[in-house]
Order: structure tokens, then C-alpha cells, then sequence
């Protein structure tokens, strides 16, 4: 597919009928991308037409009227997001987040803790899997939330970071996916993250067989929980920071399907993330027959 800038069209379904209205990057986001910092307008400058304040970057936030998927605009090039996920969640992305957003301290201790909600995930998964699954984790970081961590005959995790994988997993050989079998694919808390969702998607495929299992699991955001099925969420949404793509049940089915996938099952899990309360959407899906 050709490469945009901007998003012309919708990210997950691909109807190009979308609402916009302006927004702001939030600085942490918008200093690692673009090198921009916030800056503050004031009489001295000089300038007849513009009001003092702060300036921040802009952006917009645009929303899909087929199958309701919210997004940001900009779709950041490969070389930008490995900059915004740069030594991502060690302590020197730590100090850079903190200096931004003050309130980020008292949250980053809990992103080194396994998940409580994944033994609930677990127990929806297991029903559809052998009892010693092969699991492959894409994009799972250090392995840390991976499904059936310590019960898998294997846990594999491929990811672009080069942090150590916990006790129990191991680095997958990227040349040996596709001739490998594996019983779960999961791609968990990451479509939220990518500018090309589908991209992903269809790369994730090279991992599957006709007996594999791909389980994708997305945040159900906020904004989309309070407003269930509403189209006009862009006027709404007014900032922007890592997840730049909030999703519906429907944005996920047509994302499943233009991939060359058939949904199996879908949940909507309530979770507790330790300093909030949340809900997670699962799909597990598998190549159309």
C-alpha cells in the first residue's frame, strides 16, 4: 500500500467518509517524534495576530462514520516510531516521560507486574487449545504478560525491543516463523500503539497455519465505552499520546476480515490495572476457510 502522512482513509475498515476536528499531541509524544517542545506565545514576540498562550502540535482526531474507529491523523513513519519507543519503559524513557507528565512516577512501577486479568484471558483461551500450547507472542516485550506463561510447552516472543525476555519465554528465530507451528498467536496491547494496523495484521499472518489460533487483544478506551456506537467522538477526543487508535467491536471485525481472517469469538473483559479501572477487547481468529 502507498504510505501516507496523514490518514486519507479509515485504518481499519477502509471507507473514507471521516470526521475531523483539531486536537493537540501531547509534548512527550510530539518532542520524541518531532523534536517539538511546547512553547509559550507572549506579548513580547510581537505578533499582531496571534493571542499569547502556549502552543503545543497540533493534530486532528478523526473519526471513521462506517465502522466508528477513532484515530489520530498523523501516521508515523517507521523511523518515527522507533523513536517514540526508543528504550521504551526503562529509566531513561522513565526520567524523559516523568519531566513531561509529573503523574506518570506513580504509575510506572506497575508495568513490571504480570497482569491479574490474564488468567481470566487464559481461561477463555483454553477451551480452543491444546492442553501444552506452542504460543508466539508478536510484540510482547519481555514476555512478561504473555498468555500461559509457565503452563506452554513453548513460549516464543518476537519484538522489535531488545529488552530480556522473563523466565520462561525465549526469543523467537524471526527466519523460522513461518515454518513453525504454532497453536496461539497472540498480539496483545499493541494495535493501539501502530500507525498501520492492518499491516501489522498481515504481517502477523506469516505466523499462522490452518490449525493456528491469532488472539488480538486491544484497549476498550474510555471514550468508547462512555459513548457506545456514537459517530461524532472525534469533537470529543481533544488530545492524543501513544494509543493512537481506539477501536470498536466493528472496526475490529473488518480489520479481521480484510486481513483474511474469520472471527471465532470475542470478549469485552472488565480489568483492573492496579492504578485504574479499565476493559480490554479480545478477538481470537483464524485464517478464513
Amino acid at each position: 500500500m502507498q504510505y501516507n502522512f496523514f490518514a486519507k482513509q479509515c485504518i481499519c475498515c477502509g471507507h473514507d467518509t471521516l470526521s475531523s476536528s483539531p486536537a493537540v499531541l501531547m509534548p512527550f509524544v510530539a518532542k520524541r517524534v518531532f523534536n517539538h517542545e511546547p512553547v509559550e506565545i507572549s506579548e513580547q514576540w510581537g505578533l499582531r495576530d496571534l493571542r499569547s498562550g502556549m502552543a503545543y502540535t497540533l493534530c486532528k482526531s478523526l473519526q471513521c462514520q462506517q465502522c466508528g474507529a477513532l484515530f489520530l491523523d498523523y501516521r508515523f513513519t517507521d523511523e518515527q516510531m522507533a523513536a517514540l519507543y526508543h528504550n521504551y519503559r526503562d529509566e531513561k524513557y522513565n526520567q524523559e516521560r516523568i519531566f513531561y507528565e509529573s503523574g506518570y512516577a506513580e504509575v510506572v512501577n506497575y508495568y513490571h507486574h504480570r497482569e491479574a486479568y490474564l488468567a481470566e484471558v487464559e481461561q477463555w483461551l483454553r477451551p480452543h487449545l491444546p492442553e501444552k500450547p506452542m504460543i508466539l507472542d508478536w510484540g510482547g516485550g519481555t514476555g512478561i504478560n504473555t498468555p500461559f506463561l509457565g503452563e506452554a510447552t513453548n513460549v516464543e516472543i518476537h519484538d522489535i525491543s531488545n529488552v530480556d525476555v522473563v523466565k520462561g519465554a525465549c526469543r523467537a528465530d524471526p527466519a523460522s516463523i513461518g515454518s513453525r507451528h504454532y497453536d496461539l498467536v497472540a498480539c496483545s496491547q499493541v494495535l493501539e500503539h501502530v500507525s498501520y494496523p492492518l499491516d501489522m495484521i498481515r504481517l502477523v499472518l506469516s505466523a499462522l497455519d490452518d490449525q493456528s489460533l491469532l488472539y488480538v487483544e486491544v484497549p476498550h478506551e474510555a471514550l468508547m465505552r462512555e459513548h457506545p456506537g456514537a459517530l461524532d467522538l472525534a469533537s470529543r477526543k481533544h488530545h492524543w499520546h501513544e494509543h493512537v487508535n481506539f477501536f470498536t467491536k466493528a472496526a475490529l471485525h473488518a480489520l479481521m476480515t480484510r486481513s483474511g481472517l474469520e472471527v471465532v469469538d470475542m470478549h469485552f473483559l472488565p480489568v483492573n490495572l492496579g492504578w485504574r479501572q479499565g476493559e480490554i477487547i479480545g478477538v481470537l481468529a483464524r485464517l478464513a476457510r
